[in-house]
């Protein structure tokens, strides 16, 4: 359990997630996610890497329960700081990094593939923001670099999630398989990524970053700010309080 690193072939690193059982990450994990991306992209011998998960799920968002169980705000601090961590760990990895999605990614999952460079996704995956359902705000800067503006608000407001087979019309993920193929198709983009010059794709993933329209750090960071606020003046925990026991998931 926790966030491991592997090499299954030259020049790619797979950083694997598991936080049993939806893979809603503590405040620790998402620190312990984003110095394993940071650490794979420095590494001279990489040339991509795969961001994978274990479980029915890539990623849950926030450890909900973690928020609860904090009588002050040192755990939303926590969760805000680490998920600013991991969002721009992916963003900033020297060499590409290939999101490998299955079942649900919600909240901070959303980050996470938003700041990816590409997405491959199984069948069954499925991606929104629940945020206004779980006292809070956040992640709409990554949504917004998934779908079009006015999807991105209409699923923001609503909580509602899209498929796969959606963002791949939209031409946010790159590729839909079966389940079982998630790990090869993955693995298979990453190979041809893989295949370029070590240096010349370093300096291509920085060339890119440097040409976004938005800046994803001022961005995210400012959503955040209306995160504490609703904290602050009580909004968030009145909505948290109706959200299920038996759920782990929540927002980043």
């Amino acid at each position: 359990m926790g966030v491991s690193t592997t090499a299954p072939e030259t020049g790619i690193s797979v950083v694997t997630v598991d936080f049993p059982p939806v893979n809603a990450l503590p405040v620790k994990g998402w620190y312990e996610l984003a110095d394993a991306v940071r650490a794979a992209g420095r590494d001279p011998g990489v040339r991509c890497v795969v961001l994978a998960a274990e479980g029915r799920g890539f990623n849950a968002g926030v450890d909900i329960k973690e928020l609860r169980r904090d009588r002050g705000h040192s755990a939303l601090i926590g969760a805000n700081r680490g998920c600013y961590e991991a969002f721009s760990a992916v963003y900033e990895c020297e060499v590409p990094v290939v999101a490998a999605v299955q079942g649900h990614c919600l909240g901070g999952g959303v980050g996470l593939v938003g700041n990816a460079d590409a997405v491959v996704a199984s069948e069954d995956a499925t991606f929104g923001l629940p945020e206004l359902d779980r006292g809070a705000l956040g992640a709409a800067t990554h949504l917004a670099r998934l779908v079009p503006q006015h999807l991105m608000r209409a699923l923001y407001y609503t909580s509602r999630t899209v498929t796969a087979r959606e963002l791949h019309a939209h031409g946010s993920v790159w590729r839909v398989v079966e389940r079982p193929e998630l790990p090869s198709a993955a693995l298979e983009l990453a190979r041809e990524i893989a295949r370029k010059d070590g240096t010349l794709i370093r300096l291509a993933k920085a060339a890119i970053n440097g040409i976004d329209p938005v800046d994803v750090h001022r961005s995210y960071r400012y959503e955040q700010g209306f995160t504490f606020e609703a904290n602050l003046s009580g909004v968030a925990d009145r909505v948290r309080a109706t959200f299920g026991s038996e759920e782990q998931a929540g927002p980043a």
